[in-house]
């Protein structure tokens, strides 16, 4: 075990390394690198972004905590989310993660999220304990952007995490399955890949009442990825957030990476009334994505600054456990019906197209922010 751990530490520092650029996230001409290589067809890849250098446990993170991200959003994280479990769904083992989550939330002051208190759990695809997958650098660090993304925004909500043997979409779509069977009231997937015309088959992985399921819409621009596609889950958009401005304290406007636009083979669900796409339209709502206005991350000892969509889904997966609402959502229909519990994202842009509003932050819904970001939990 201990041969094991230090080969991915050494994996870590590696992948550290070859990030470059300087340690401030929001400085210009930072380094910015995808921490998953792409895949191809029947496998997924995690939608991050790191930023940077990395830092020492001993620094200072760059990124964003979770008094931002509360301020950011108005959210109530000291005083709901008990009873509530966010699962989070990745690919490969992170065998340092509650290790890496306890640092994380004692820095930052936060309740202790353990497995001996009945806080964090992980399991494999299955629900079992062992065997347990087999580790990935890549893989590991997302798992701990989600980990502490639900710590940062619920810290009192309990942590499921599931690992699926590989990246391969059925393995993940069993592990999913599995989050649902085992109790989660809202699960998180920073995950995808391209649409694919058996697609709606595999929808009914998504498809768990009584449980608010997001998935991060990509980090490429204009363009669809599944699973943020299907028509029964929260598809989750990217923004830039910077202090100042206005009287939130706070700006925001369309990251240029976040994914949006029109489904091919999604049926249109009846809440959506956007006249662009025949078909599922991408995003429905949004957060933080911009990995230039990213998050402090930390992972086996080192503190990254991370953004891409994979951070966004696990910040609005954790708003719906804040909320406890999940078992009266349908899918992402409830955000349509309370708008005002909504910050509105009218700036920016991920692209170009017809009609402008599919890659164009406007007022009311566009693509890449859907209905804007959260104002509290009001909205979910």
């Amino acid at each position: 075990m201990k041969s094991r751990l230090w080969g991915l530490l050494l994996l870590a520092l590696a992948l550290a390394a070859a990030l470059g650029g300087s340690s401030n996230a929001r400085a210009a001409g930072v380094s910015i690198r995808p921490v998953c290589s792409a895949v191809p067809a029947g496998y997924a890849r995690c939608f991050s972004l790191v930023a940077g250098n990395a830092v020492p446990l001993a620094g200072s993170p760059s990124g964003y905590g979770p008094a931002d991200l509360q301020a950011a959003y108005a959210l109530p994280s000291s005083t709901a989310g008990s009873g509530q479990t966010v699962g989070i769904v990745d690919a490969f083992d992170d065998p340092t993660a509650e290790q890496d989550l306890a640092q994380y939330r004692s820095f930052y002051g936060l309740p202790p999220c353990t497995t001996a208190n009945g806080c964090f759990r992980k399991v494999n695809q299955t629900g079992g304990t062992l065997p347990m997958p087999p580790p990935s650098p890549d893989w590991a660090l997302e798992i701990s952007l989600d980990l502490d993304m639900v710590s940062a925004v619920c810290p009192n909500c309990h942590i499921l995490l599931v690992e699926s043997n590989t990246n391969l979409d059925s393995d993940l779509y069993t592990a999913e399955d599995t989050a649902a069977r085992l109790g989660a009231n809202a699960i998180s997937n920073s995950w995808g890949g391209s649409e694919y015309s058996g697609e709606t088959a595999d929808d009914s992985h998504f498809n768990h009442p009584g449980a608010a399921i997001t998935a991060s819409s990509g980090d490429s621009g204009y363009g669809v990825s599944y699973p943020a596609a299907s028509r029964y889950l929260t598809a989750v958009g990217g923004t830039s957030l910077t202090r100042g401005g206005g009287t939130r304290g706070w700006t925001e406007s369309v990251w240029s990476g976040a994914g949006s636009g029109c489904s091919a083979y999604e049926s249109k669900p009846s809440w959506q009334t956007d006249s662009g796409c025949s078909r599922r339209t991408v995003s429905d709502v949004s957060a933080v994505a911009d990995p230039n206005t990213g998050v402090a991350v930390l992972y086996a000892g080192l503190w990254f600054t991370v953004g891409g969509t994979s951070a966004s889904s696990p910040i609005i997966a954790s708003v719906y456990a804040l909320a406890g609402n999940a078992g009266s959502v349908n899918a992402g229909s409830y955000p349509y019906s309370h708008t005002s519990g909504l910050f509105d994202v009218t700036t920016g842009s991920n692209g170009s197209c017809n009609p402008a509003y599919l890659c164009n932050g406007q007022a009311g819904y566009d693509g890449p922010t859907g209905l804007g970001t959260p104002n509290g939990t009001s909205g979910f």
